[in-house]
């Protein structure tokens, strides 16, 4: 049985990656391609009123066309899987099978968790655009995913209120906590484009986690339907 639970998380992250891969290559590649020429440029004017003859290590970045539409193809099938793996284990362990009728309800939440509640406090953001450091984006990142779907469950699964409030409670406490950029940093990337991205990048993962869910739903589904026959 856990095979088969693997093989249809692994069959959904590769649908559901996929299509990702393809909004990425539409929607989110030109934009991102579109803040580098604003990032280069301003290295370049930093480094000739720095240091004219000092090039250091350039740091290496897949390029434009083919190699980098391979690596972000990857890229966002392994995520997928990972996702995938996660939902489906989760379902598992809590014996509340994901059916072809409330995947898409799983991926909305996973959405919820891992894509829009930490958007709230750090949004998408572009090459050469300000941001915290590393370790405090990620800490705040993991305990906002953490709180949002202990809380999400609460709400779910709980038949009392008080418990649904704590619930609620869990999914808001991240937010009155979360990190500030420094108000001196200064970005070369114009905000419409921030914004766009930010956004289109929210539209992208929204799909994904949809596409996740319902796939991962429906192959559940058919593969307990085959166990039995």
């Amino acid at each position: 049985m856990i095979g088969r639970v693997l093989l249809a998380a692994l069959l959904a992250g590769l649908v559901a990656g996929l299509v990702m891969a393809v909004v990425q290559h539409v929607r989110l590649t030109p934009l991102i391609i579109q803040a580098e020429t604003f990032e280069v440029a301003h290295d370049h004017g930093a480094t000739e009123q720095a240091k004219p003859h000092d090039h250091g290590e350039s740091t290496w970045a897949p390029g434009d066309g083919l190699e980098r539409t391979i690596f972000t193809t990857l890229t966002a099938v392994v995520t997928a899987c990972g996702f995938g793996a996660m939902l489906a284990g989760v379902s598992f362990l809590a014996g509340l099978p994901i059916t072809k009728t409330n995947g898409c309800i799983w991926g909305a939440c996973g959405f919820l968790a891992f894509s829009m509640a930490p958007a709230l406090g750090l949004p998408p953001e572009l090459p050469g655009m300000p941001s915290i450091d590393v370790t405090t984006r990620q800490v705040w990142w993991t305990a906002t995913v953490i709180l949002t779907s202990v809380g999400l469950w609460w709400l779910a699964t709980a038949s009392s209120w008080a418990v649904r409030i704590v619930g609620l409670a869990a999914i808001a406490a991240p937010h009155f906590f979360s990190p500030a950029k420094p108000a001196e940093a200064a970005s070369q990337v114009p905000a419409s484009l921030a914004a766009e991205f930010a956004t289109s990048s929210l539209a992208a993962n929204c799909i994904m986690w949809l596409v996740l869910g319902t796939v991962l739903g429906f192959a559940l589904n058919k593969f307990r339907e085959d166990a039995r026959a």
